[in-house]
């Protein structure tokens, strides 16, 4: 039996943050260990030092499992512990990553090696925090295995999501002509251009009906920029869109919408085009899958989801549209902050779940 708590230490102390990513050192400390215990290991790479860890088990349909490596930036405000060092204070282990989501990966890896009579398999990625780079190498390389389920160990506190929104993140560009800045009418200034635009999606609106458990889509422009130096007309603006998309949305219908909007005036670019996901709560399998997650903690679960996406928007699909599952140890809350730590009792407790979810029936 794998130590997980010990596991998640380990991989909290590889600084894999993304970007750049360098996932290599984490595969590295999993392949072998995975080896040992009689799995068959893929390694697969879609840049320099970024790889994702395929480890399969057993024959026939696989329960597959899926978690990411890499984690994001430190931000600005200081740590009053090491992010790197794995430190377990008062019953938490600290650590950037420690919720978001090297937790879920060492309990799922746990429980894996704890249930050898378990047709499983392992989809261990990088590049997830911008964009699910990795994921998406392995949908467009092909994953040949057949799925019965596909978990997600994003962190939920260990509530079990039937799903999560899409995301379609957009950026937003407009031109002008630069002149001096005591002579604007020389000149056309791509701020005002870019700021009606901006104006416009603060009224944009989707006409679709809420979901009846994810609600609402929702956008938010998070970032605008502009212009050189004070004394210039800005010749070049640009500003991002977030976009959050329930079932029954199209993304290239939204981006037709959000180009009608803004008009003529700005050119929109992809960034990243990750459909949302969802499982029917009343399906053989998820119903299944919700009777072993009452098993461990007492109560079934009602049907929820996530606003924030997984690389579930890619592995779904390409594993044919299997039911799907979120669910992980640490408080989503505490994903992305200074003094990131994940409960020890939450890992434990991620490990009795995925352990009977591998042996259900």
């Amino acid at each position: 039996m794998i130590d997980p708590v010990a596991l998640a230490q380990a991989l909290v102390r590889i600084d894999s943050r993304n970007p750049p990513g360098d996932e290599q050192p984490c595969v590295d400390l999993l392949a072998p260990l995975l080896r040992d215990a009689g799995f068959e290991i893929e390694i697969a790479g879609f840049g320099p030092e970024r790889v994702n860890l395929i480890a399969r088990r057993g024959t026939g349909k696989a329960r597959v499992f899926t978690g990411h490596l890499d984690v994001v930036p430190l931000g600005a405000a200081p740590w009053t512990v090491d992010p790197f060092g794995g430190e377990i204070i008062d019953g938490k282990l600290f650590g950037r990553g420690a919720t978001d989501m090297k937790a879920g990966v060492a309990a799922m890896i746990a429980a894996a090696i704890a249930t050898p009579d378990a047709t499983v398999t392992l989809i261990l990625t990088g590049g997830e925090e911008t964009g699910s780079e990795g994921a998406q190498a392995l949908a467009a390389s092909g994953l040949p295995d057949e799925a019965e389920f596909l978990v997600v160990g994003e962190p939920t506190d260990n509530r079990l999501l039937a799903g999560h929104k899409g995301a379609l993140w957009l950026k937003g560009c407009c031109h002008g002509v630069t002149a001096h800045g005591s002579t604007p009418h020389l000149g056309t200034n791509a701020v005002y251009a870019a700021a009606r635009a901006v104006g416009a999606l603060e009224r944009f609106g989707f006409g679709h009906p809420a979901h009846p458990i994810m609600g609402n889509p929702s956008l938010n422009v998070g970032t605008m920029s502009g212009g050189l130096n004070i004394n210039s007309v800005p010749d070049r603006a640009e500003f991002t869109i977030d976009i959050r998309t329930v079932p029954g949305q199209h993304h290239d219908a939204v981006t037709r919408d959000v180009a009608n909007a803004v008009g003529a005036e700005t050119e929109l670019a992809t960034l990243v085009d990750l459909p949302s996901v969802w499982s029917d709560p009343q399906g053989q399998t998820m119903m299944a899958l919700v009777h072993a997650h009452g098993l461990v903690l007492g109560a079934a679960s009602a049907p929820a989801s996530a606003n924030y996406f997984t690389d579930a928007s890619v592995l779904t699909p390409a594993l044919g549209g299997v039911p799907t599952v979120i669910c992980g140890p640490g408080d989503p809350a505490m994903a992305h902050k200074t003094d990131e730590f994940c409960e020890i009792a939450a890992i434990h407790e991620a490990v009795a779940i995925y352990r009977a979810m591998l042996a259900l029936p």
